[in-house]
């Protein structure tokens, strides 16, 4: 009796623990590391006093609980498919970069978004500073190939069933193109995944063309196109559910939108979860669920030498940073901080990755994918109250009810200004005064720069784009903000312009100041926003939901104000960190690019600016009728001109913005250039 009584009791004790451990929230995890390669970097080179490196690549596996508040936000994660244990699988492809000998890692890990799924080369000065660099995948919709790093995300779907729904998509070519897969986006290309339509028949769907982005939209007639491949066949070719085919072709110049039904929506989102615990598990664990050692760890030591994370995100990622850190994921699901530090460089909006039938790759530009979600309210770092919006919010807002904010450096190009509408990050959204920025917070404007520098001709504008290089400013930024973060060493003061300062002015040419250059277009264009409704099922506030109105139609008719840098006699930018090219000219560089005849006159040439440079001597622009003083006029001879560059340089290493190492490159550059010679 007594034997029966205690074996009911134990029975009894059981049913109780396991009754309290199925109370118990999952724990996200990396259960399995897979590593594929680890050889030397680049053949053994040294960088510094770190030495070699290895390069080691392969796969986190990685599972979430969907019933967890701090995943229940990603879009459909309940309607993807559970494993035995109720969560959610991924896989994100990595590369890590760390010393051969971690002694002398200096104990910051540091993660580099790959955009679109490729990666930024790792910078030499931060590897001879010791960093641990880590490339991992987050976006689920890029295909293999290419040395892309991709992601595997499961499917939504309903009770087994595929989920269908409205989906707007946009087109443009630079040459004639048959046939274009249905995720062709300006950004995208033949890299993403496309949704393909519920129908192959083509008359429930939309195509639309035009001209400039403000025109009507012109139908284009179902028997002009077809969901098919023509790649091998005439029009209409094979039937295909993911391709589109124009019998005349697409033709440059027009925009192209197509609302059609599509199908199997991927659970996107899990790419915020994948970032945020792929980090955790580097710098908190020392082996994953089957006992494989993190790549990171001292394997005789069993020791973890990472001291503190960095997120870095170029251009879309920096959009992902954003909404990563406003969607509260900077804290993992055992409370911790997840990054002690962000540099969200040339990339001011949110990301469409958290909705239904996500493209994370859109741009939001004046004319590419000028109307998908992620250009939503709010736009500060500070929580700010939007009077279009009405909402009150900040991309800080939840980090700071957790206690996990880290210090951030916004890092901007001078396109962002009149593409990505930069303006708004710091005022109020009618633009009449400035934010307050946070203490935790520093913006930095790279003046006189575009999104990406380059030398090359831009086809849709006919002139040279700008070479003017934001790389070393921006790598002297990544130093501070490494000090920052690892010694509380404050970085310089934030230099952006300002309402205040009147540096931050409209773009009409009576504000800017723009000079009369002649040949130069101006018409002071910007990418304007309105408030947009995309239907009752999208939360704009989070990015987040399914979009079930498209096109989107404005909500009120005000448009949120953007504003744009004042310039200088020559053109050049008087807010912000002005580099060497801007203090010693050698010309105009801009941010901004109007597109010619043929190719959408008068619209902004997507995120490209321009060179347009002195003449060299004052006969030469007097005949032109320049405005702008001639490279003679100011410098004189070759010499001058030389150390013009070695004081501007050397005033920029005392200011925190150029490494002495950047600052020799920069002057022998100009000892070894052409200038009045």
């Amino acid at each position: 009796m007594i034997k029966n009584s205690f074996i009911l009791q134990k029975k009894l004790l059981i049913i109780q623990i396991l009754a309290i451990l199925a109370s118990l929230p999952l724990e996200a995890a990396i259960t399995r590391v897979v590593v594929t390669k680890t050889e030397p970097y680049l053949d053994g080179r040294t960088f510094g006093n770190t030495g070699s490196y290895l390069r080691i690549t392969g796969q986190f596996y990685g599972e979430v609980d969907p019933s967890d508040p701090l995943n229940s936000v990603i879009q459909d994660i309940g309607l993807a498919p559970v494993n035995e244990k109720g969560m959610v699988e991924y896989v994100s492809d990595f590369v890590i970069l760390r010393p051969a000998d971690m002694e002398k890692c200096n104990g910051l890990l540091f993660l580099s978004l790959p955009n679109r799924g490729n990666i930024f080369p790792a910078d030499s000065v931060l590897l001879s500073r010791g960093y641990i660099y880590l490339w991992c995948a987050w976006q689920g919709d890029v295909l293999r190939g290419g040395n892309r790093l991709t992601m595997r995300v499961p499917y939504a779907s309903e009770d087994g069933g595929e989920i269908a729904g409205l989906l707007r998509t946009e087109f443009q070519v630079s040459t004639e193109a048959k046939t274009l897969d249905l995720s062709s986006g300006f950004f995208s290309g033949q890299t993403h995944h496309s949704y393909e339509t519920v129908n192959i028949d083509n008359s429930g769907s939309m195509l639309t063309r035009r001209v400039l982005e403000s025109d009507t939209r012109e139908p284009v007639t179902s028997t002009e196109w077809a969901f098919s491949d023509c790649s091998k066949l005439r029009y209409p070719g094979i039937p295909n559910p993911a391709k589109i085919s124009m019998a005349n072709g697409f033709q440059p110049g027009y925009i192209y939108d197509l609302i059609y039904m599509a199908k199997n929506p991927l659970v996107l989102g899990l790419g915020f979860a994948a970032v945020r615990d792929i980090t955790s598990f580097l710098r908190n664990k020392t082996e994953d669920e089957s006992g494989f050692p993190n790549p990171l760890v001292n394997i005789e030591k069993g020791t973890n030498p990472v001291k503190a994370a960095v997120m870095q995100g170029v251009s879309q990622c920096s959009n992902f940073t954003r909404t990563f850190l406003f969607l509260g994921f900077n804290q993992d699901e055992e409370g911790r901080q997840v990054f002690d530090g962000v540099n969200a460089h040339i990339g001011t909006r949110r990301i469409s990755l958290n909705v239904r039938f996500g493209r994370p790759g859109g741009g939001g530009l004046q004319r590419e994918d000028h109307l998908f979600p992620g250009n939503d309210p709010p736009f500060t770092w500070s929580t700010e109250y939007d009077s279009i919006s009405g909402v009150t919010g900040g991309i800080l807002e939840k980090c700071i009810e957790t206690g996990t904010c880290p210090k951030i450096m916004q890092t901007l190009s001078s396109s962002e200004y009149w593409q990505l509408r930069a303006s708004l990050t710091t005022t109020d959204s009618r633009g009449l005064r400035d934010m307050e920025i946070p203490e935790n917070v520093r913006i930095y404007l790279f003046a006189g720069t575009q999104h990406t520098p380059s030398e090359s001709a831009d086809q849709a504008s006919g002139f040279p784009m700008n070479p003017n290089s934001w790389q070393p400013y921006l790598r002297a930024l990544l130093v501070r903000l490494e000090q920052w973060v690892m010694d509380d060493l404050e970085p310089p003061p934030g230099t952006f312009p300002t309402i205040a300062a009147a540096t931050l002015v409209s773009p009409e040419i009576s504000s800017t100041g723009w000079p009369a250059i002649p040949g130069i277009p101006y018409n002071g264009k910007v990418n304007e926003l309105p408030l947009l409704d995309y239907g009752p099922d999208y939360d704009f506030r989070n990015v987040t939901g399914i979009l079930r109105l498209e096109p989107p139609r404005p909500k009120t008719e005000e448009y949120y104000r953007t504003l744009v840098p004042k310039v200088d006699r020559d053109g050049n930018e008087t807010g912000g960190i002005r580099g060497i090219n801007i203090r010693v000219p050698l010309g105009t560089y801009t941010g901004w690019a109007l597109r010619r005849e043929g190719y959408g006159k008068g619209d902004l040439s997507s995120l490209n600016g321009m060179f347009i440079p002195f003449k060299k001597t004052k006969k030469d622009r007097k005949e032109a009728s320049d405005p702008r003083k001639s490279l003679q006029e100011r410098y004189r001879t070759h010499e001058r001109y030389v150390e013009a560059v070695r004081i501007a340089a050397g005033e920029l290493v005392r200011e925190g913005f150029l490494l002495p190492e950047d600052a020799r490159i920069e002057i022998e550059k100009a000892e070894k250039s052409s200038v009045l010679k």
